[in-house]
């Protein structure tokens, strides 16, 4: 039998003991370490999901926040020191570590119901991975400080390439996705065609030479608190950056930043469960509640990113603090979508590790 094979028969298994979660110990005593992306986000899942999970099991969750990636979950499954247990993940990342059998099997029958429907109808198509609960869409977006703009802003993704009209330092996240597809769509290539485009030589070449005309600007970022921050202090005239993070900035800080929507580019996540983590039960359970609709509807009150699931998004309402109405300020709102480009995560599950290398090339040059 394949070693997947026995790795998903042996999953299985594992689920019959739901049930029976806590073993006879006490919920009290038990802990979950939650890793997430910190930040305005960060506190967004403390107050929608890990409050409230606390507050109906008695079970403590500790946070802790890193940058996406899988080398540290890879380097704790391959020594067998797990000390992460339930880890925030972007979709490709959630695929690619479920195929390398990094996490445990998440089964959408064991996900919870929204009033009668099945999880498994209730799911945005393609918004998770076997390995992965229920989780939200976000988007990378270009912003920029209006201040500094003050007599013609720019309005359009191309407008971040060009140094002319607007000259002035670009922020942007050290990685390969959402620049490369920026780069093409800034260069001309059609929404429905840039996939298609990355997967020739040619048009990576194509990617990378238009980062080349800005490459001498560019200010990197790694955290996704960082860009408003950079907006903020002027470091950068225009940046990359999370909808949410630059939402936040907004309506808390009163920054004046400015969200061009013009070719965001909209991802999903979820979150996943590292593979031999001795508190397995625990993190099923937690799991379980945030995948609920309206857990996943709650983080809608803190920060402007909009659930996978369909009955959550029904439940989308304003912002608890400033009262101000979130469906205008989410990625799929229709005014945010006239040039959207949905990120597709396979071709990112699969050619993931080579884009990272030739972007740590092209970096290094």
């Amino acid at each position: 039998m394949p070693a997947r094979k026995i790795h998903s028969t042996w999953q299985s298994c594992r689920w019959l003991g739901l049930g029976l979660w806590l073993l006879g110990a006490s919920a009290a005593a038990q802990t979950l370490t939650l890793v997430s992306y910190g930040g305005s986000y960060g506190r967004s899942v403390e107050r929608a999901w890990v409050e409230p999970f606390m507050a109906e099991t008695g079970i403590e969750v500790r946070m802790e926040d890193y940058n996406g990636g899988l080398a540290q979950i890879r380097a704790q499954v391959e020594t067998g020191n797990v000390f992460w247990d339930v880890v925030d993940l972007t979709t490709p990342d959630a695929v690619r570590a479920c195929d390398e059998g990094l996490l445990e099997f998440v089964m959408l029958a064991d996900l919870p119901a929204a009033d009668g429907t099945p999880a498994s109808e209730d799911f945005l198509p393609d918004s998770r991975s076997e390995c992965s609960g229920g989780g939200l869409v976000s988007a990378t977006i270009v912003a920029f400080n209006n201040q500094q703009f003050p007599d013609a802003p720019p309005s359009r993704l191309e407008d971040f390439f060009d140094l002319e009209r607007f000259p002035g330092r670009r922020g942007m996240r050290r990685v390969p996705i959402a620049n490369l597809e920026f780069a093409l769509l800034a260069d001309g290539v059609p929404i429905n065609e840039v996939y298609a485009t990355l997967d020739t030589d040619a048009g990576i070449a194509r990617a990378f030479a238009k980062l080349d005309t800005i490459k001498d600007e560019i200010v990197f970022w790694e955290a996704g608190a960082q860009p408003p921050q950079m907006l903020a202090d002027e470091e950068v005239v225009m940046t990359t950056a999370y909808n949410g993070r630059i939402f936040n900035a907004q309506v808390l800080e009163n920054q004046p930043f400015t969200i061009i929507w013009d070719g965001q580019l909209q991802e999903t996540s979820g979150p996943g469960i590292v593979l031999g983590t001795p508190r397995l039960e625990i993190a099923r359970r937690f799991i379980e509640f945030m995948s609920r609709p309206e857990s996943l509807a709650a983080i809608s009150k803190y920060i402007s990113y909009s659930p996978t699931r369909y009955s959550a998004n029904a439940m989308v309402d304003s912002h608890r603090e400033t009262g101000i109405a979130m469906g205008p300020h989410m990625p799929s709102a229709p005014a945010n979508m006239k040039r959207a480009l949905i990120s597709d995560w396979l071709w990112w599950a699969d050619n993931g590790d080579e884009m990272n290398e030739r972007f740590a090339v092209w970096l290094s040059r």
